[in-house]
């Protein structure tokens, strides 16, 4: 068995593997005419249950056989231009090399004596995000494993720096949609139920800052804390940006911490056109940024970033065994000082390989391009009787539903425009996300593939139509 461990015996071995493994996926993606197989998983579930772990294969080129018919055939893939659904994008290539770097290094970057260099590089990546963001000279941060961790980690500094033992008086900021870590991140931190207070939003899904004032000021006459107030850099159903300045004098008003969620419109700070859509970001206390989203880098790769490095303190543990407290007196940099997890990939090599081969104006062109597609989109969504566009973009996402001539009930609506996107994803066509706009059934398209064009969303438009009126028209025969 030990011929199977990476080595200097088995650096060949290693590299035929590899390679085979590389060739199969380059040539299923060269191949791949749609984003899915519509299977379902009644038929693909069989398949892999009748699978023994226990007797293993023995052979990677069987193992890779078989994975083609479990995983490969039926994989979404998010490479293609019809794939329109989640805040899934399509990887740059210097980005794959470095995973492929990192799996078989496998560095890991708690602490300097198992990473070294890496340690280096991400502090590298976390000072030129910050720096992009305009945090100053005291700024700090970590790479996490996503946009949710990020999220709780900067509601636990700033639980923490709220700096009051009553946790039941500690209240949080958010508009009403931002994203749902911000209350799962409130639980895991022991607040109450009602720690979270929703800030409606204006027409355009924006925070109303009138209103967060007016809770703001509620907050100090009722003798609570406000522990955070958290804006959104691109919400994940309609890729709006809070008002960040309005929001960040009401944040230095109150005395409370100014969390930015930028998961998704952290591609902004590499924009060479729209950078200004995040102004006042740079004031903000936290910032959550996903490159494995507007990046375009694979998941994971994600990180928190902190205007004052000190209150990363409150995530610090010292271990003997690990990183012990003499380590900071002799100016050893663990990373685990800083972080929620402790063993923890060496994601941030696959932004410092895309950085050092494209250059961030170089991702920013790719992000523009997903930006403009969407007022393309929009556009063509405005102008067709059949769809009812929710809000024009700010980022590069479209919600809409279609809308039948002949049917004014609004459940029928509902139900045509579920049944249309189920049909969708069980042909493979396209994929397609859903969400809910006032209690009602909406799609979205998420756009972040370059590749995409403007005869694709029409297309997809189309199909989206052919299958609720399929619907309708079935509904209409059994009714009759």
């Amino acid at each position: 068995m030990r011929s199977h461990l990476l080595n200097d015996t088995t650096a060949e071995q290693y590299r035929r593997s590899v390679t085979e493994g590389v060739e199969r996926v380059a040539a299923k993606i060269a191949a791949t005419d749609r984003p899915f197989t519509g299977i379902s998983v009644d038929a693909l579930a069989p398949r892999i249950d009748e699978i023994d772990l226990d007797h293993p294969l023995h052979d990677t080129t069987a193992v890779l056989d078989e994975l083609e018919e479990v995983y490969l055939r039926d994989a979404i893939y998010f490479h293609h231009p019809r794939y329109l659904a989640h805040l899934n994008c399509p990887v740059v290539i210097p980005a794959v090399l470095g995973e492929a770097v990192l799996s078989a290094v496998n560095s890991s970057l708690d602490t300097w004596d198992q990473s070294a260099g890496g340690t280096l590089i991400e502090r590298k990546l976390i000072d030129w995000t910050t720096a992009r963001i305009g945090l100053g000279e005291n700024a700090d941060g970590v790479f996490t494993s996503g946009g949710t961790q990020s999220n709780l980690q900067a509601l636990l500094l700033a639980r923490e720096e709220a700096k009051t033992e009553d946790l039941a008086k500690l209240r949080v900021f958010a508009s009403e949609v931002s994203h749902f870590s911000v209350k799962k991140s409130a639980k895991l931190l022991g607040l109450g139920q009602d720690a979270v207070v929703s800030i409606p939003v204006d027409h355009d899904k924006r925070m109303q800052t009138v209103a967060l004032a007016r809770e703001l000021e509620r907050c100090a006459q009722d003798g609570l804390v406000p522990m955070a107030v958290v804006a959104t850099a691109g919400t994940t159903d309609f890729g709006s940006i809070d008002p960040l300045p309005e929001i960040a004098e009401l944040a230095a008003q109150y005395g409370t911490w100014m969390h930015v969620d930028a998961a998704y419109g952290c591609g902004l700070l590499a924009s060479l056109k729209h950078r200004d859509r995040i102004d006042g970001i740079e004031r903000a206390d936290s910032v959550t940024v996903d490159y494995h989203k507007s990046f375009f880098q694979p998941v994971s790769s994600s990180a928190v970033l902190v205007r004052d490095a000190a209150t990363l303190r409150h995530a610090t543990y010292h271990a003997e065994y690990l990183n012990p407290r003499r380590m900071v007196q002799e100016r050893i940099p663990n990373q685990v000082d800083k972080s929620l997890q402790t063993t923890r990939r060496f994601d941030a090599l696959k932004l410092w390989m895309t950085l050092r081969t494209m250059g961030a104006d170089g991702i920013g062109q790719l992000f523009d391009e997903v930006c403009e597609l969407a007022r393309e989109g929009w556009k063509l969504l405005a102008a067709d009787p059949r769809f009812d566009v929710v809000v024009e973009p700010s980022l590069s996402t479209l919600v809409f539903r279609y809308i039948p001539a002949a049917v004014t009930d609004p459940a029928e609506i509902d139900r045509a425009n579920l049944y249309a996107r189920k049909a969708l994803f069980a042909s493979g066509d396209a994929i397609v996300a859903g969400t809910k706009v006032g209690g009602r059934h909406y799609l979205k398209f998420t756009l972040l593939n370059p590749e995409t064009q403007a005869s694709d969303i029409a297309a997809v438009l189309d199909l989206i139509a052919g299958h609720a009126e399929q619907y309708l028209g079935e509904s209409l025969d059994r009714a009759s």
